[in-house]
């Protein structure tokens, strides 16, 4: 699939302002279709949004144009486009009295409020439950889950210089521009890197620096305070599809990015991606990646989701829409897949996020995790708040934690669990309403101590204050206390006061 046959953007602002004077937004959307046709809609099913726009108005006919891909009047396409340009930049094409859309146009709320546009191809807006990969090896998805769960882990203070690597549609290169002063976006597909342009130029955004290549290899030996990638982390038998087969065996793919971005980071940079990792006989996952993780860079893995060899195949199977061909050649594909496992030893394989941060420290902090629970996004304050952490308690021996003073972080509340009744609980849980939504339990100590922490005394004195109540030694206690210590503050419940 070339780029030939796509739209220009010489004309972007003129059909940016008809769709924002439309109410073509996120909100419009929903106020148009309702929640459950929004909801539908998302999940690739359009007869509820079809009932829904069957009026004549300017938003139903851009629901129906660009959203549903269904042909509408000319003279309807006229009211809500500046028709004459998007005829000439290849927005729509005319056929007798009726316009058809070239691509898939989605709004997309940006995380201010703002209101942006992901391109993608016809029919891909969120992948999979249309068969994208019968359109071809070179189709371009649009917003997916996998999309908005980097956007949402993604640390957003600024910085200088943010690479996309693997850009698709380009919604992480349109999120790294809100904080980036330079951008670049790569592909291996040069027509990803033409929906990326457009997907900007829609959105009211700055122009990226565009490269088209596989991993590093388009950007020489550049390096980057921030760089993401969701990744064509499919774990499968050949690379029949580019936007989800990476083309190396198993989990190299996603490997070699991880090993080879510690030497593109500058100092104190960040590296966030979505990855798929093989969970194989005789080996630890939590071992496996850490092997991954580059020198000089500290690592926070978190393993979402675990799926059995079957499970993961019929998953990618009707993604790509290979259910719905021929039953003989959906059994060959399914039958490869599994052969491929075996002859890694692979038994099952896990999902979830890789951040690095370039720290140079001679401990780096590795930490493996898993965490199949609900969180709240956006989490990128919270995966910044992380590596804060370990910085601090890297500098900090034992004595040096019970002399600082410390508060309960924000929205932590305390559960007391026992029988109806019972004059004490039988043990104490803390738990975040935030964040990674953490709970940890705690005994009388730990209770007390997580109570007392307003900032006005240190660690050690009220330790003191808690041994005397409970009649025990002080020395004892501030012995065996630090590492309990150290694990609330770790996970997030205990923060340095601030001085």
């Amino acid at each position: 699939m070339s780029t030939t046959s796509l739209p220009v953007p010489d004309h972007a602002p003129r059909l940016r302002e008809a769709l924002l004077l439309a109410a073509f937004t996120a909100d419009g959307l929903l106020d148009l279709l309702g929640a459950p046709a929004y909801a539908a809609l998302a999940r690739s099913e359009t007869v509820p949004a079809l009932r829904a726009t069957r009026g004549e108005g300017v938003l139903e006919t851009l629901v129906r144009l660009f959203l549903l891909q269904r042909a509408v009047p000319l003279e309807r396409a006229r009211k809500a486009l500046p028709l004459e340009e998007c005829l000439t930049d290849g927005w729509v094409t005319q056929d007798g009295d009726e316009v058809r859309a070239t691509v898939d146009v989605r709004p997309y709320g940006g995380p201010e409020g703002q209101d942006w546009f992901i391109v993608s191809d016809l029919g891909c807006a969120v992948g999979g439950a249309g068969g994208a990969g019968g359109q071809g090896e070179g189709v371009v998805l649009g917003v997916g889950g996998a999309s908005t769960t980097l956007a949402g882990i993604t640390i957003r203070t600024p910085v200088g210089s943010a690479l996309d690597l693997g850009t698709g549609s380009g919604i992480q290169a349109l999120h790294a521009a809100q904080h980036a002063t330079r951008v670049t976006a790569t592909d291996l597909n040069p027509r990803a890197l033409h929906f990326t342009r457009l997907t900007l130029a829609l959105s009211g955004a700055r122009e990226a620096d565009l490269r088209e290549g596989s991993l590093f290899e388009p950007v020489g030996s550049d390096t980057y305070d921030l760089i993401v990638s969701n990744p064509p982390f499919v774990i499968s038998p050949g690379a029949r599809l580019t936007y989800r087969d990476g083309g190396m065996g198993g989990d190299d793919l996603c490997r070699s990015l991880v090993q080879q971005a510690g030497d593109r980071l500058n100092d104190g940079g960040h590296a966030q991606f979505l990855a798929n990792w093989q969970h194989v006989e005789g080996e630890d996952w939590q071992d496996r990646l850490r092997s991954w993780v580059p020198p000089g860079c500290d690592a926070w893995i978190v393993q979402r989701e675990v799926q059995d060899v079957t499970q993961y195949v019929e998953l990618w199977l009707r993604d790509s829409g290979d259910h719905r061909t021929d039953p003989d050649r959906y059994a060959e594909r399914y039958d490869a897949w599994l052969d491929e496992f075996e002859a890694r030893r692979t038994k099952s394989v896990g999902f979830g996020w890789i951040t690095l941060r370039k720290s140079g420290a001679e401990r780096p902090s590795i930490v493996t995790e898993e965490w199949p629970h609900p969180v709240e996004q956006p989490l990128g304050d919270t995966v910044r708040a992380h590596f804060a952490r370990q910085d601090y308690l890297r500098e900090r021996d034992d004595a040096a934690l019970l002399a600082d003073h410390f508060v309960l972080a924000e929205e932590i509340m305390q559960e007391q669990v026992g029988m109806p009744g019972a004059e004490d609980p039988e043990h104490v849980v803390l738990r975040q309403n935030r964040g990674m939504r953490r709970a940890t339990k705690v005994d009388t100590v730990g209770a007390g101590f997580a109570g007392a922490c307003d900032g006005s005394l240190s660690a050690g004195q009220i330790l003191d204050a808690i041994a005397q109540l409970l009649g025990e030694d002080p020395v004892l206690l501030r012995d065996r206390t630090p590492q309990a210590l150290r694990l609330l503050i770790e996970e997030g419940f205990l923060e340095p006061a601030p001085r």
